[in-house]
């Protein structure tokens, strides 16, 4: 039986000419259950008033003071565009006529420090915030007061919250809600699971799936993608679709409101500077990405909700959950490298569960229009990508338990008890939960001589613990101001500047490109090839040479291509009969490539050798994505060198690596073999700065080094020192500390890609198709054409690599 609507609900629906969606009234029947419920339902069907429906129920049919409902979503956007949208349908309903005041309110770190001030002594019924903003509030001593009442914790787009660090914190804080408030019942929405018993698991208290309800929503109309193809044909290289300006121009000039999503914030500024050029018709167009400052964000957003704007260039700022009614077509720029994040961004367009949502794909280059091939097939099957959830972060435990010190002292067995009914962390020993404390309490053997690590003391005649000892307090008033400055989870990248030893700088690279370079490594940047010299601190003091050198990349801004792609392209290769499908350059691309070489089926390896200019290629067609495939070209150029075949060096993509040397590679299985990771990884990574970076971040999560002191910020230089510093230690003195051990599994799991590096390597000897060549192949022109180009550059780099490939590509297709 349907809940029945109270009246003033009831109204305001009939007053749109809208009935309540079948999966909203199944989600209110679940709130006057109390029962936990995770929803899945398509983008436009209603989700986030679903979300809210029990408690707006409750609060019309029993008025109270006080948190009832927190609502928790990942982007600060969204928290404010929910405000927007929650706001004026209360404000609509006539409840103040009633006497019925429901105050909702948001709460983020762009909110000013006196409403922060104002919502904790008296705060509204419903809060909106991010899961950063609620770990501080628990940090507070009268959070306990001010949680005491609450009830329902709503949980928007939960698929970029929990596998990843911020759901970590996430699962942290909403156990301490649940022993502050028992009954609190938990919400979680999305689009976009894959593996619901996966999320229904980790949103339940002590991970009982059975505590879960699952809740579908109905289905929606099917979207209506289509791939803009370029006007003559489809380019052999490039990531980025720039060269369709023009097309997507005219696209914006055909719709009301268009969304033009790009991967990456340089690409989105790059876009927007050639929609720019290409727009004859000034119309208004924006732009929007994290980087940019808060009121250029506010200013862009209002204009979009206001229908001001007909374009708006984004990135991954705008996947979530934004509302904006009047948007009718999205452009995704370059290939989407999985299906959910398409059918994600998609959902922005015609955001009705009636309407079909209607989006543009531009593919880059001739393996990008496969892969975009792949995620439209992918959405029409109704294959969205796996969900991969792991251990919770001990930095994140680390940052958790200082909070929760910070708000009051804890009993040590009373809080692990509590953290274990976090499903990340719920098989925490407790000679690990001893560590996460001992770190806290003074840093650690090797630190403990130093009064600024030691942030916690144990009591030693308080009450009693399970373990005999008294209770744990923050040691200082000073720690607990350093903790709510410094909380967080999000830990920007830095920049290295690159400079002679003069002193001369040329620019900057990314850390994350910075960090794979050791002592004599060289790569190409402002046009000359340099030879590093130095790591120093935040400099690349490097030297001019005429060795070769590769090029520069940015890891962290790299989207992974999905093994759910990956397998459907590798299945392209392998059936002809389904090349009809793809424009005529694609197949003949194909169809040369067969004759000339081969096409790999989806389980083999194939890996092509061939001379060119004097140099000896391989390239190995993978399809693990660039992340894993940078890690492996780092590996096997070192076991190439080992070998005596003098590598020059090697590039990538998300399907194949190119290595180039002086001597041929007649053996390529060598190369593969699976002990490369117990032994060239593992000094690798040791070697590298690679593992310098992931300590640093889990230093500064875990809380080791501050950030920011009382009314200044630390530069950059000043934090990558501090943790250089207790690097260096910890590394000589006490290689078992718990944050080596974080930062290890950080630079394995996030930074390698390991996992899909294994697997590849796991199966190379068995799998491996080798094809020797007279000369370049079709297949590897996309990945050949990127040695020597640097992605730092930007004008008219793209130019000269287009061009520099349709002369590779003229060798590439004769089949003579």
């Amino acid at each position: 039986m349907n809940p029945v609507l109270p009246a003033p609900l009831a109204d305001w629906f009939a007053s749109r000419g809208w009935q309540p969606r079948r999966h909203q009234l199944a989600m209110l029947a679940e709130g006057r259950a109390g029962r936990h419920a995770l929803l899945v339902a398509a983008t436009g069907a209603g989700k986030t008033l679903a979300g809210f429906l029990p408690t707006l129920v409750e609060l019309i049919e029993t008025p109270s003071e006080g948190l009832h409902t927190l609502y928790v979503s990942p982007l600060k956007a969204l928290a404010v565009d929910i405000q927007r949208n929650l706001v004026t349908p209360v404000a609509e309903m006539g409840l103040d006529a009633l006497g019925i005041d429901i105050r909702i309110e948001t709460r983020t770190g762009d909110t000013p420090s006196d409403r922060k001030a104002r919502q904790r002594a008296r705060p509204p019924q419903i809060l909106l915030t991010t899961p950063e903003s609620l770990s501080l509030l628990l940090s507070y001593p009268d959070s306990f007061t001010m949680f005491a009442g609450l009830k329902t914790i709503v949980i928007d787009e939960v698929h970029a919250f929990a596998t990843g660090k911020r759901g970590d914190l996430l699962s942290l804080c909403m156990a301490r809600l649940q022993t502050i408030a028992p009954g609190l019942r938990r919400i979680a929405l999305s689009a976009t699971v894959a593996d619901a018993d996966g999320y229904r698991a980790w949103l339940a208290p002590d991970g009982d799936i059975d505590a879960v309800s699952l809740v579908h929503g109905d289905q929606g109309v099917d979207p209506n993608i289509a791939i803009l193809l370029p006007e003559d044909r489809v380019p052999w290289a490039g990531h980025s679709g720039r060269y369709a300006a023009a097309q997507v121009m005219g696209e914006i000039e055909a719709h009301r409101t268009t969304i033009v999503f790009c991967n990456t914030r340089s690409l989105a500024e790059l876009i927007f500077q050639d929609l720019w050029k290409a727009n004859e018709a000034q119309l208004p167009i924006g732009i929007h990405h994290g980087s940019l400052e808060k009121e250029a964000r506010r200013k862009v957003e209002a204009a979009m909700s206001a229908g001001r704007l007909r374009a708006l260039v984004a990135t991954a700022s705008l996947d979530l959950g934004v509302d904006w009614g009047d948007v009718d077509c999205v452009i995704q720029m370059g290939a989407p490298k999985g299906s959910s994040r398409l059918l994600q961004r998609i959902g922005r367009s015609n955001h009705r569960l009636d309407e079909s949502s209607e989006a543009l794909i531009v593919p880059g280059n001739r393996f990008e229009y496969l892969e975009a091939r792949a995620a439209l097939d992918a959405v029409e099957a109704g294959e969205l990508d796996a969900d991969v959830f792991r251990m919770g972060a001990l930095d994140v435990l680390a940052q958790h338990v200082m909070a929760c010190a910070c708000a009051a002292p804890f009993d040590q067995a009373a809080l692990l008890t509590e953290v274990r009914s976090a499903l990340p962390y719920s098989a925490l020993t407790d000679d690990l939960f001893d560590k996460v404390l001992g770190f806290i309490r003074d840093g650690g053997y090797s630190l403990r001589a130093y009064d600024r690590f030691k942030r916690l003391t144990q009591d030693g005649d308080g009450p009693s613990t399970g373990s005999g000892q008294g209770l744990w307090r923050v040691s200082h008033p000073k720690f607990v101001a350093q903790h709510r400055l410094n909380a967080g989870i999000i830990v920007e990248a830095t920049m290295l500047k690159v400079r002679f030893r003069n002193g001369r700088a040329l620019g900057k690279v990314e850390e994350a490109f910075a960090s794979t370079l050791s002592h004599g490594d060289t790569f190409f940047f402002a046009g000359m090839s340099l030879e590093v010299e130095k790591i120093d601190t935040e400099d690349l003091i490097v030297r001019a040479t005429a060795r070769p050198a590769r090029i520069p990349t940015y890891g962290g801004s790299r989207m992974p291509l999905s093994t759910n792609l990956a397998d459907r392209v590798r299945g392209f290769l392998a059936t002809p009969e389904e090349w009809s499908r793809f424009p005529d350059d694609v197949r003949e691309w194909l169809e040369i490539q067969a004759r000339r070489s081969a096409l790999p089926r989806p389980d083999q390896l194939l890996v092509e050798t061939f001379p060119r200019e004097g140099r000896h290629y391989m390239v190995a067609y993978s399809f693990e994505g660039w992340n894993a495939h940078q890690s492996l070209g780092m590996l096997i150029t070192r076991r190439m060198e080992t070998a005596g075949l003098k590598p020059l060096g090697f590039v990538s993509n998300d399907y194949a690596i190119a290595t180039y040397s002086v001597d041929p590679i007649t053996d390529p299985a060598a190369l593969f073999s699976a002990d490369i990771l117990e032994h060239e990884f593992v000094e690798w990574v040791q070697q590298s700065h690679l593992l310098k970076r992931a300590f640093r971040e889990v230093a500064v999560i875990g809380g080791l080094v501050e950030r920011q002191h009382p009314g200044k910020r630390k530069t950059g230089k000043q934090v990558t020192f501090s943790t250089d510093l207790i690097y260096d230690v910890l590394r000589k003195y006490e290689p078992s500390h718990i944050l080596l051990e974080a930062a290890w599994a950080d630079a394995r799991a996030r930074m390698t890609d390991v996992g899909r590096l294994a697997g590849l390597l796991d199966r190379a000897a068995e799998t491996m198709l080798h094809v020797d060549l007279p000369r370049v192949s079709p297949l590897a022109v996309p990945v050949l054409v990127l040695i020597g180009r640097e992605k730092v550059a930007t004008g008219s780099a793209d130019d000269a690599l287009l061009i520099e490939a349709e002369a590779l590509a003229a060798d590439a297709m004769r089949v003579d």
